[in-house]
């Protein structure tokens, strides 16, 4: 309601404290890397990895900066189950890390991880050269970056 103050009492609730540190983290996150804002408006900017997991509910993308290192990758578990062992095509190899995780307790989730440090290995899948083998927390959505890329 426009004539209204926001309703801040609610921030005594842990769920409404949670999602406004999503909000506060997904905001940072976004300011800081370069590939999820600097090519917002060219087709550059994204890949799909997979659109048309629909037995799992999953999606999972790149998006992309201006220069060729800035690369995040987010994977999307629309199901209120975990999935272990979920391969992931990886657009590099080396070492990947969880940088926002929608599922931590902060946030309300139940804490599954991907796992903070991940190896992409050399294994083709979804087209990429390289895949990552991740636990995706239900309910969720989670970003990944290259370690030494933060």
């Amino acid at each position: 309601n426009h004539d209204e103050s926001l309703e801040w009492h609610l921030l005594q609730y842990d769920s409404h404290r949670g999602l406004q540190q999503w909000v506060e983290h997904l905001n940072q996150l976004y300011r800081r890397e370069p590939a999820l804002h600097e090519l917002d408006f060219s087709p550059a900017g994204f890949e799909w990895i997979d659109c048309n997991d629909a037995d799992h509910s999953v999606i999972s993308l790149i998006r992309k900066g201006r220069s060729p290192g800035e690369v995040v990758l987010i994977v999307c578990n629309f199901t209120p189950v975990p999935h272990h062992n979920y391969l992931v095509g990886a657009p590099q190899g080396g070492g990947w890390q969880e940088v926002l995780n929608s599922d931590a307790p902060q946030y309300g989730g139940s804490g599954y991880s991907t796992s903070q440090n991940l190896a992409a290995a050399p294994l083709p899948h979804h087209g990429r050269p390289h895949s990552l083998s991740l636990t995706l927390p239900p309910l969720a959505i989670v970003f990944l970056k290259r370690e030494g890329r933060t």
